[in-house]
């Protein structure tokens, strides 16, 4: 099981999806408004925040930054940046 701080950004995001439902209640909603102003205040989630890629899939990550370089709709700064970031994990 993960531990608390990695699953405080998936709880607000399911009360975030909650808050933009139509179809829930007001009162559920602010029950969910209520929950994500505790956790974005929380230390956990905000160390969370400041690790950045905190989480993600290394492989992933990789492949995102190798299909931007073959992309024709991308710009070359773009790539500039997607090549910078292979190079520093040693992708290319």
């Amino acid at each position: 099981m993960a531990d608390n701080t990695k699953l405080n950004t998936r709880v607000i995001g399911g009360h975030k999806a909650n808050v933009n439902n139509p179809n829930t209640s007001e009162e559920s909603k602010e029950h969910s408004r209520q929950i994500i102003d505790d956790l974005e205040n929380d230390p956990e989630t905000q160390a969370q925040r400041e690790q950045g890629d905190f989480g993600k899939n290394e492989g992933n990550v990789i492949g995102g930054f190798k299909a931007t370089l073959k992309n024709p709709n991308v710009g070359e700064e773009a790539k500039e940046h997607a090549r910078a970031q292979l190079q520093e994990k040693g992708a290319m």
